[in-house]
């Protein structure tokens, strides 16, 4: 659903500051904990939210419960419009714990019936906005067959490795995003971060990495304003991020929005040149696109459905396809992919260059 305005967004807040956060699920029916900063599908830029999946993932609609993490008042409750790629309902719901900290919530696939009784039946696509006072650990949904988005923010927080935060009108919580692991009190805090997948700092995951002048960090075709304010269909097409793995950061991930018409994200084979390193003078930089594949420390292929510490990304032998880009100036860049050719097979840009901006 699109963003509600600013100043609706804050209906409802009382004081400023942060507050601590308790588990939104209960930690039995937690089965992993996936941070921030995954990027896959539609997802270009680093997602700015976690995920708790359930224990058991491929459960029936509603098979767990949703509580409020926080003291706190909904101001805005919204439904994904209807999608043939979505098994089941997706409610978004806000919950405002101060007038500056605030909890976002995603995937629920239902309302408590005391949430139900003020909003009424919400068909795909509806939007409700109001105000409903809610307690820590008050049942507000259900989930089932799909994991739980959270995400909090925290309006006193700008993240730096957002360059030109005016790109990100349109999802305008995304710059003060804030690690959940740092609210969260003992012992949930604890207790999650078993399930966490991540060993490395910071342990709930990084979404911002843009360097002024270097190649790391999330572009947008130029003129297309990145996540405008005024909502555009797949605006994921016009997005390209020169990231790190969410859960193994040592290993370089180019994730694009349009790689031969479709979305496609890849890590680099040998993991050179490192993004934070390329700048103009560097010249036309080509890497060798491999997929994605997590291993245990014993060397195992990770199932992606269980707990595991200290995974690391394993590069597959097959090459899917290479990219060229540039730096042309401080915070512009030329970028063209080449799927299904290996580096040898690509001599340089041609008329299919695209410049992008940030």
């Amino acid at each position: 659903p699109e963003e509600q305005p600013r100043e609706e967004l804050k209906k409802g807040g009382v004081g400023t500051g942060t507050v601590n956060l308790s588990s939104p699920m209960r930690i039995e029916d937690v089965g992993i904990v996936i941070p921030m900063g995954l990027m896959v599908g539609g997802h270009v830029t680093p997602i700015d939210h976690m995920y708790l999946q359930p224990t058991i993932f491929h459960s029936q609609p509603d098979t767990y419960n949703v509580y409020a993490d926080a003291d706190g008042v909904i101001t805005s409750i919204g439904v994904e419009p209807e999608n043939p790629d979505n098994k089941y309902k997706k409610i978004n719901i806000r919950i405002i714990h101060t007038c500056d900290f605030y909890s976002i919530y995603n995937l629920l696939t239902s309302l408590s019936p005391d949430i139900f009784s003020i909003t009424g039946e919400m068909s795909y696509g509806d939007y409700w906005s109001g105000s409903i006072p809610v307690k820590k650990g008050q049942l507000i949904g259900k989930i089932g067959g799909q994991t739980l988005d959270l995400s909090v923010n925290y309006d006193k927080v700008i993240l730096r490795g957002f360059i030109v935060p005016e790109h990100y009108a349109g999802e305008s919580w995304k710059i003060h995003t804030v690690d959940p692991f740092d609210y969260f009190e003992e012992p949930d805090r604890g207790q999650l971060l078993e399930k966490n997948l991540r060993t490395s700092l910071p342990l709930g995951g990084k979404i911002d990495y843009d360097i002024d002048g270097r190649l790391v960090g999330n572009w947008f075709v130029e003129g297309s304003g990145g996540y405008p304010e005024q909502y555009i269909p797949e605006v994921w097409k016009n997005h390209l991020s020169f990231a790190y793995d969410h859960i193994d950061p040592t290993h370089i991930i180019i994730s694009m929005g349009n790689y031969g018409g479709d979305t496609k994200q890849a890590t680099v084979k040998g993991d050179s040149p490192d993004p934070k390193d390329v700048s103009e003078s560097t010249g036309i930089v080509k890497y060798e696109l491999v997929g994605i594949d997590y291993v245990l420390e014993n060397g195992q292929s990770w199932d992606r459905m269980s707990v595991a510490k200290n995974l690391k990304v394993r590069d597959s032998d097959m090459v899917e396809g290479t990219v060229l880009v540039q730096m042309i100036e401080k915070r512009k860049i030329k970028f063209e992919a080449f799927p299904g050719k290996r580096a040898s097979e690509v001599s340089g840009f041609t008329n299919n260059v695209k410049v992008y901006e940030r």
